[in-house]
């Protein structure tokens, strides 16, 4: 009985996070809101790079295909605008920890639309630094959420971060490159064959490939990135 009633109050009490219109309590966002928000298209299947008008479906960017990366497959929803920009801002810099449960519920309903073959879910390390500044790893939040999810185990400890690096927002891919070289290692003797990497935006993935890169030397087959936002080109 008391927990139809807490329920039943949860129901009554939710509201968009956008526009404060009433929202189911198990996503807090609206119809209108959900369907509005930027969804990701026609994208580069490997690297989730949104793709120019009239590209086949499932075709690879000219990136992936002269250079693969060292992941098979990115996941990812949503393009890096607003209000989703606005969202992982937020939670990223200003510890709003209930828009980050919301990004990853957003992110588990776009990979659970898929079959799933991963193992195990590594979130993307901060430096010990960048963490003790933050107070906590988003990606690792996210990937709470998402394991709960999914039902696939995560695990926060594997993947490392052994380089700062200077922020990589102002960067452009070049030095995002040069500046996460040799900067994660995974450390595990039986590590599963299939690893999905969360992290909250893919901006050049430059990131992202020297972390897959890290996890196929540690002994994993497969790698795919799960990330919340892809950022488009310049001008897109």
């Amino acid at each position: 009985m008391v927990d139809m009633c807490i329920t039943f109050i949860q129901h009554q009490r939710a509201r968009c996070r956008l526009c404060h219109a009433p929202a189911p309590p198990d996503l807090p966002l609206c119809e209108r809101c959900l369907a509005a928000l930027p969804h990701l298209e026609n994208a580069c299947p490997s690297c989730a790079l949104p793709m120019e008008v009239g590209a086949p479906p499932e075709s690879l960017c000219g990136e992936c295909q002269a250079d693969p990366p060292a992941f098979e497959r990115s996941r990812v929803p949503l393009r890096y605008q607003a209000p989703v920009s606005d969202l992982i801002s937020r939670f990223k810099y200003h510890r709003a920890l209930s828009d980050g449960q919301l990004l990853a519920q957003l992110l588990a309903r776009h990979v659970r639309d898929t079959p799933l073959d991963v193992q195990l879910l590594l979130p993307m390390p901060l430096h010990p630094g960048r963490l003790k500044e933050r107070g906590y790893n988003q990606a690792a939040e996210l990937a709470r959420t998402l394991s709960r999810a999914t039902g696939i185990p995560w695990n926060s400890t594997l993947l490392k971060r052994t380089r700062a690096a200077p922020t990589q927002r102002e960067a452009n891919k070049r030095e995002r490159r040069r500046n996460v070289r040799k900067a994660f290692v995974c450390e595990s003797k039986n590590l599963p064959q299939r690893v999905a990497i969360i992290d909250d935006v893919v901006t050049t993935g430059s990131t992202a490939r020297a972390a897959a890169a890290a996890v196929k030397l540690a002994g994993a087959d497969r790698v795919e990135i799960w990330a919340v936002a892809r950022t488009p080109k310049p001008g897109d």
